[in-house]
């Protein structure tokens, strides 16, 4: 049975810390790295549900996308949901882990996997890191020849399983050089323009984001910031279970995109 801090240091592995972004809350969030697991379950965001299967699945750690608590928090108690969930955990003994942006721009991560999902070509780090040029924030990689806006956005709803996208722009026009950023990405669209993309793949953005977006002539495809992401959570857990042999890994099967397309 391995210790805590040997599946953090394989988490660290995949992805680096130093990634992440200067205003994220990542590491270990609750427990001690002495602690002796064999199970851990990956999810995007720890809601009274999914910690509720942790408890109940006997997960000794919970490796969320989402860190909770994100912010400091005064004090924790059951009048709170954050409070009523850290505390569940805390009396079940369960370790909290978040890699959050650093899972996002480590090479192999969340937006390196969309990248592959799109089926793009010669894909780069919208900003590299400074110390592996292939890891970074973002991705920008060429779409398919001949693919529109359209086509490549039914291609990724298909592969995520989203029953529908937000569009910015005309979606008959050729993809072209694409950008990725997961999650809620729309304050990366300058970035995304400089790059040299015609296309932005993201999570979710704002009225006023869609808005320069379009002053920007760049189309943006949304797919959900839920759906952007949650699909990683299955690919974390399996390269956990490989690195540790003998440890149980698993996404969790009871968490659920909050928000539904209604045709």
């Amino acid at each position: 049975m391995p210790t805590l801090r040997a599946v953090i240091e394989a988490l660290e592995t995949v992805a680096p810390l130093r990634l992440a972004a200067d205003w994220d809350s990542v590491g270990l969030l609750v427990g001690s790295s002495r602690l002796q697991i064999d199970r851990v379950m990956t999810c995007l965001s720890l809601t009274p549900e999914v910690a509720a299967e942790a408890v109940r699945e006997r997960a000794e750690m919970v490796v969320t996308h989402h860190p909770l608590p994100f912010r400091p928090v005064p004090r924790i108690t059951a009048d709170t949901t954050t409070g009523r969930v850290l505390l569940d955990l805390i009396h079940a003994g369960i370790a909290v882990w978040s890699s959050h942006t650093a899972w996002d721009s480590a090479i192999g991560g969340i937006n390196d996997q969309l990248a592959a999902l799109l089926g793009l070509d010669h894909v780069t780090p919208i900003e590299p890191d400074s110390l592996h040029a292939l890891a970074g924030f973002g991705r920008a990689g060429t779409a398919p020849a001949g693919w529109s806006v359209a086509q490549l956005s039914r291609h990724i709803a298909s592969r995520l399983g989203a029953k529908g996208v937000h569009l910015v722009g005309d979606s008959s026009r050729a993809a072209g050089r694409v950008g990725i950023v997961c999650g809620s990405g729309g304050d990366s669209l300058a970035a995304v323009k400089e790059a040299g993309c015609t296309t932005f793949l993201t999570g979710e953005v704002k009225l006023h984001q869609a808005l320069e977006a379009q002053a920007l002539d760049l189309a943006v495809i949304a797919v959900g910031h839920h759906a952007s992401e949650r699909f990683s959570m299955e690919v974390l857990a399996a390269q956990l279970a490989e690195a540790e042999p003998g440890l149980v890994c698993w996404a969790s099967r009871d968490e659920s995109d909050p928000l539904e397309w209604l045709a």
